[in-house]
């Protein structure tokens, strides 16, 4: 049998898969946690009608010729088919943001909590990777908050590692005033844009 070609048009949920009870080269499209569908394209190898699939649930498999042939799918046969599959699937990476005092490294009492979230999600995870990255407001000038961005990256990264987190699985970099939340005026000091952003993977 000719296998299917699959031409992911956006993101989208998507699996592949063969299983006793639907032929190879199923194509079905799961929605997304939020309820967006996206879409996708499926072409014979050998050329031939394409087939748009852009509803939640739209499936195909191949017949014995390689054309795309529809299935009907629900969440139901989807769950059944496809259960052990999805659920061995990684989680999505989570961000947190975190914000500091002006001019220092030490987070606001309302980041503190959040710090302790970042834990929990940590331990979601067989193995966790961090990436932390580090942000000033544009008071100063940028030598200055490229220092201090990177700086409070580098606090955070030493409170993960102390708290157990291995350092091996932390990357941080310091991006200072250039990559503002909240654009402002050169020497405007704007709370939200002194952060660190925290992604868990």
């Amino acid at each position: 049998m000719k296998a299917i070609k699959v031409l992911p048009i956006m993101v989208l949920g998507l699996f592949l898969a063969a299983c006793e009870s639907l032929k190879p080269n199923v194509v079905v499209v799961l929605p997304e946690s939020n309820g967006h569908v996206g879409a996708v394209v499926v072409t014979p190898a050998s050329g031939g009608d394409r087939t748009v699939l852009d509803q939640a649930y739209a499936a195909v498999h191949a017949d014995t010729g390689g054309k795309p042939e529809r299935v009907v799918m629900d969440q139901g046969k989807v769950d059944k088919v496809f259960g052990r599959a999805l659920a061995a699937r990684p989680l999505p990476p989570r961000s947190f943001l975190l914000y500091f005092l002006e001019g220092k490294d030490e987070l606001t009492a309302v980041s503190k909590p959040v710090f302790e979230e970042v834990f929990a999600e940590i331990a979601r995870r067989p193995a966790a990777d961090l990436v932390v990255i580090g942000h000033t407001d544009r008071v100063g000038n940028l030598l200055d908050n490229d220092k201090l961005a990177l700086k409070r990256a580098e606090s955070l990264r030493d409170s993960l590692v102390a708290r157990g987190v291995p350092p091996q699985a932390i990357a941080t970099a310091g991006r200072g005033e250039r990559e503002p939340l909240v654009p402002t005026a050169d020497g405007v000091d704007e709370p939200r844009n002194r952060r660190v952003e925290i992604s868990v993977r």
